[in-house]
This record gives C-alpha cells, structure tokens and sequence, in this order.
C-alpha cells in the first residue's frame, strides 16, 4: 500500500487536494469533529483538564476554541487528549484499506507529531497566501489569534515544501489542480 501524505498551510486546500487523487482519504480535521460529537470519554477527559470551557456533551467548537484562545497550554492539553484517538482512528482505516492500491492522509500535524513512515509520499500543497488569508477569514469561525496558535505549532512552510516527494500548486482552479493530481499519481504508480 502507498501512503499518500497531503502536507500544506492551513486554508491552503489540503482537504480538496485529497479528495481528487481519488482513493480513500483518512481526514483528521473531519475525525476531529465526529470525536468532539460522539466520543463521551474525550469529553469526559477534556472536561476534567478543562473544567471553565467543557461543559456540555456533545462538545461545542467554540468551547474548544475559547479554551485555547484563553491560555496557550490549553491546546497542548487538548492535543495530548485527541491525538491518540485520532491515530487509533488512522489505524483503523489503514487495517480497513489494507488492500487498497493508495490511500491518502489528510492530517495537518501530521510531521510535527511525526505520524508519517519513511516510505510516504509527501505532496505539498503550495498555495498564494494572499488567497489563502481570503479564504480564512470568509470561513464562519474565522480567528485570527487561534490561526496564530495553529501556526506556532506547525512546521515552517518551507521546511514542508523541503521534506516534500512532489508540490502541488493550488491557483483555486479546479481543472490545473486535478492535472498535477493526475501527474503526480502517474509518476507514483510509474515507480511503485
């Protein structure tokens, strides 16, 4: 089984950029959110180490983020409780896909908690970041001091770009994305 791994900045498309290589994807962002809305012992676990923001079953976003935009530690307490759920989740789906020619990991941390193996393709998703700065702020819950504690977190985009099989440019048009999509999974089966 190839792992396709999509790295990018946050808002720069990497959900998207999955989704057209066509196999099945392992979305953290999206297991993140059935977690906070169906797993009562993380609420249970978060609403001990976070008393004053969760309160309520199922978990509320802004919770989350109130929490984190309340203390900086807050996130670090936050991720130590849902990063292991997430990676039991991933390896759930990659034992479901074992057979699967390709499967794609859409998981933004997914270098910073050193998450990939040696042979995984890494495909960067470059995009311009006044475009992506756009995009985020037309989303509904848009902060920009939480986008700020996200970054501090992150890897340098460069170091990203560096550690990267293949770099794919989001222009937010449809047709030039699917092509380098195309591309770059022709050069992989071309080798794999």
């Amino acid at each position: 089984m190839i792992r396709i791994a999509v790295l990018g900045d946050i808002g720069s498309g990497k959900s998207y950029v999955a989704k057209q290589f066509k196999y099945p994807v392992f979305n953290a962002d999206l297991e993140v959110s059935k977690l906070y809305h169906n797993n009562r012992k993380c609420y249970l676990k978060l609403k001990k180490k976070l008393p004053n923001f969760i309160k309520d079953f199922p978990i509320k976003k802004n919770n989350i983020l109130n929490a984190i935009l309340a203390n900086q530690n807050n996130l670090k307490k936050i991720v130590k409780i849902v990063h292991p759920e997430i990676n039991l989740k991933m390896k759930i789906f990659l034992k479901k896909n074992k057979n699967k020619k390709i499967v794609i990991l859409d998981i933004p941390l997914l270098l910073e908690n050193k998450i990939n193996k040696k042979g995984d393709v890494l495909v960067y998703v470059d995009a311009d970041q006044k475009k992506i700065k756009k995009g985020l702020k037309e989303r509904k819950n848009y902060n920009n001091e939480i986008y700020k504690r996200f970054k501090k977190i992150q890897l340098s985009v460069e170091r990203k770009k560096r550690k990267s099989t293949f770099i794919v440019k989001n222009n937010f048009k449809p047709n030039s994305v699917k092509k380098s999509v195309k591309n770059i999974l022709r050069k992989i089966l071309l080798y794999a």
